[in-house]
């Protein structure tokens, strides 16, 4: 099953990178050249470059070739998706870019005058031209050949026989072949303008991923919370996927941000790796700088499963954080409970509400850290407050929130479901390319607001 998946997946590339090939490389050149040569060279590295890059990481390469590999490979990746939509975009301005075209007058040229090219053999019979002597106004002469037959009756001489390939008279202009065809610059237009738009589109993603998340604050009131809570603040960073290609400088501008917000409180809700402790150990040291009045708080994601979680969960105590694994601990105002991803469940470590939320007072307010947000029917049935999740990245790439709109129940933001209410962050980081579009990276302050104060 998984080959076959494997060879619909290298078919449905192969067939992609085909398309891009006949759009912007044969479409877009005259003749077989240098131009072309570079163009196929070009969308043969790139998908090849991709797959390198995660099977790198999966794998677990050596970690400066996953960094070789997963940089420009995922990148293409990112430059795929906006190169098809822009390419689709084309076809339907192609055809009404040539009508255009054909619309215009072609540019005139000088009549050429073929006879007075060609030189005349001595000899031979004049020819009419249209320009008439005084004499020959008055009518063609009839002038014997030696056969008896009258030169101007008679049927035409064969040296005029346009069949034998003399030079003969014709008045219609040869036009000029100057510039491409207009099929040919068509193509080059739209192929160019889909190529920088393209180009465009992912670097602007990739720098917004680059230069570091952005403070987002959202105000949650819960009805349990005691007005000496009022105000309290939750510093919500997710989905920071440190790896080969975001790495420590990345982390430092993380915790930068955070401490910027000075929170009473951090909640690290998952997916903060994607590697292993030996390669991505040094990456993760800024976060030991990370401070808050009532200390951070980790659960792990799905992606941590991936990276050993056993290990990373040891680590991050190490950091300075306190993992809750199934666990809750009670602040002074309000529970604070933590579940594993449902990831957990293939390792016999899946989230077990009961463990964490089963025994607590429900009188009091409950914040739950639950990495998915389908989680929340649990958190539901348990009588939690607030979740606080990510996961979604937003959809990171548009058009894609609107397939992860369909595979959670909030792609982002804050919504309620009966008595609780769910807030997803889109995240601090990118899974994959380094780029988001359509879904910018965020680190949120949720405000705590008591509805006694």
């Amino acid at each position: 099953m998984v080959i076959v998946f494997l060879v619909l997946v290298l078919a449905v590339f192969a067939g992609l990178h085909w398309y891009f090939w006949r759009r912007m490389v044969r479409d877009t050149t005259a003749r077989p050249g240098t131009a072309r040569r570079v163009g196929t060279a070009v969308l043969v590295a790139g998908p090849v470059l991709m797959f390198a890059g995660f099977a790198s990481e999966r794998t677990g390469a050596p970690f400066w070739l996953q960094q070789v590999l997963t940089w420009p490979g995922f990148l293409w990746m990112a430059l795929s998706i906006y190169l098809l939509l822009a390419l689709l975009v084309g076809e339907v301005v192609r055809p009404l870019l040539r009508r255009a075209l054909d619309r215009r007058p072609a540019p005139a040229a000088d009549p050429v005058d073929v006879r007075e090219a060609a030189p005349v053999p001595a000899g031979a019979p004049a020819r009419e031209t249209g320009h008439r002597s005084a004499d020959e106004s008055a009518g063609p002469a009839l002038t014997s050949t030696p056969s008896g037959t009258p030169a101007g009756a008679g049927p035409a001489s064969p040296a005029a026989s346009p069949s034998d390939g003399a030079p003969g008279r014709t008045d219609a202009p040869v036009p000029a072949t100057t510039g491409p065809s207009r099929r040919l610059f068509v193509s080059r237009v739209v192929g160019g303008a889909a190529a920088a738009a393209a180009v465009g589109t992912v670097g602007y993603g990739t720098y917004g991923v680059l230069r570091g998340p952005r403070v987002k604050r959202v105000t949650v009131p819960l009805a349990k919370l005691p007005r000496s809570a009022h105000g309290y603040r939750i510093a919500v960073v997710s989905d920071v996927h440190l790896g080969p290609v975001l790495g420590r400088g990345f982390a430092q501008k993380v915790v930068d941000t955070i401490n910027s917000t000075q929170p009473d409180l951090i909640a690290v809700v998952g997916d903060l790796v994607d590697g292993s402790v030996k390669d991505l150990g040094p990456a993760a040291a800024p976060l030991a700088q990370l401070r808050a009045r009532h200390g951070t708080f980790f659960v792990t994601g799905n992606h941590e499963y991936f990276s050993g979680a056993e290990e990373w969960v040891a680590h991050v105590r190490d950091l300075g954080m306190r993992p809750l694994e199934n666990a809750r601990t009670e602040l002074a105002d309000f529970d604070l409970a933590g579940v594993n991803d449902v990831a957990g469940e293939d390792e016999g470590e899946g989230p077990d509400f009961a463990k964490a939320l089963g025994d607590r007072d429900r009188g009091r307010a409950c914040v739950l850290l639950a990495h998915q947000p389908v989680q929340i029917h649990d958190a539901v049935d348990h009588g939690v407050d607030l979740q606080l999740s990510g996961h979604t990245h937003g959809g990171q790439l548009w058009p894609g929130n609107f397939i992860a709109d369909l595979a959670n129940p909030t792609l982002a933001g804050l919504e309620r479901y009966g008595d609780t209410q769910l807030y997803v962050s889109r995240g601090a980081g990118a899974w994959g390319p380094p780029t988001r579009v359509g879904a910018p990276s965020d680190i949120t302050v949720v405000e705590l607001a008591s509805r006694k104060a």
